[in-house]
């Protein structure tokens, strides 16, 4: 079952697409009333077992303090707001379009961050410090960040985006940690790193999955009846990972050594895209499967461009030192 979960999850740009297939021709088949039910479970299937290997100590050791003021900056001030004008450019009579484009913008690293800078030869103690501090205050900004820019669209009820953040990413953190404790506790740091740490990442996959499955299914209909819409959900997505992946790269080359460089560039373009589809799914009712798709289509375009991105680092930051 693990090994399965394993291949699925170094294989995300054909497992999304199947799975949205899956999705979309068991909606249009079958009946899909109380789907919505399998959302909450699906919710912590997807975020507690990533929590469990979240090294939040990290934030207390030094180091790297530059590359986390420019991250946080790229993250917080100015990636929000292009998704935001990409939202009013393309989605300007769909609003929960844009608001999945600003979720997707609004919570930054996850674990891809420290795989993939890892696979390129960065800084993987300055891409865990990222990680950490990006998924706490993405989390705490994102529901200011949601009322200021779209609460002229949509009702956004703040307390309730607020409880969603503390039911999706804070209740399973603290899980997280207390079940890594206990693990480290009994078994050390050696065994956990080994053995226990690489079970849990896989179950997220699957907690992925599956909600994608039932986004998807609950859209099956409106996309059967609108097939291009699916398409047209790739230009803004496309649009803001291009500027993305220019404007960090060109921050890190001008200020930053190669290995905190490469570091700057995974942590601020990947974006902790399982959050946001948890919180769409959970914080805005039926509407919400229209963000959710299209954070689900933004799956397929991270993991494609962060692998293309791989083969660019050397000639983009130079050869890592022998």
């Amino acid at each position: 079952m693990i090994g399965l979960l394993a291949r699925l999850t170094k294989h995300l740009t054909l497992a999304i697409p199947l799975t949205m297939l899956l999705g979309f021709l068991y909606g249009v088949l079958m009946p899909t009333q109380g789907m919505r039910h399998l959302v909450v479970p699906l919710t912590f299937l997807m975020v507690y077992p990533m929590m469990v290997t979240l090294k939040v100590a990290t934030l207390r050791e030094g180091g790297g303090g530059k590359a986390q003021v420019l991250a946080q900056l790229i993250n917080f001030a100015i990636i929000p707001f292009v998704a935001y004008a990409l939202g009013r450019l393309f989605f300007p009579e769909q609003p929960f379009y844009a608001i999945g484009l600003l979720l997707a913008a609004l919570l930054p690293t996850s674990g891809m961050t420290i795989s993939w800078t890892g696979f390129a030869g960065g800084n993987l103690v300055v891409a865990i410090k990222m990680t950490v501090l990006g998924l706490i205050l993405g989390s705490l900004v994102t529901p200011f960040y949601l009322q200021w820019l779209m609460g002229a669209a949509v009702s956004v009820d703040l307390l309730a985006v607020f409880w969603q953040i503390l039911f999706i990413v804070f209740l399973p953190m603290l899980a997280g940690q207390l079940t890594q404790r206990f693990l480290l506790k009994k078994y050390g740091q050696k065994i956990f790193q080994s053995e226990w740490g690489p079970r849990f990442p896989p179950f997220s996959t699957l907690g992925v999955l599956g909600i994608v499955f039932v986004a998807m299914a609950l859209k099956a209909q409106q996309l059967l009846a609108q097939p291009a819409e699916l398409l047209q959900l790739f230009m803004p997505l496309l649009a803001l990972y291009g500027i993305n992946y220019a404007l960090s790269t060109l921050v890190a080359r001008s200020l930053l050594p190669r290995g905190e460089a490469i570091a700057l560039v995974y942590g601020t373009v990947m974006r902790n895209l399982s959050i946001a589809l948890a919180l769409a799914m959970n914080a805005f009712g039926a509407a919400g499967s229209d963000a959710a798709l299209l954070i689900t289509l933004a799956y397929i375009i991270q993991v494609q461009s962060a692998a293309w991105y791989v083969k660019l680092t050397d000639r983009l930051f130079g050869a890592k030192p022998a």
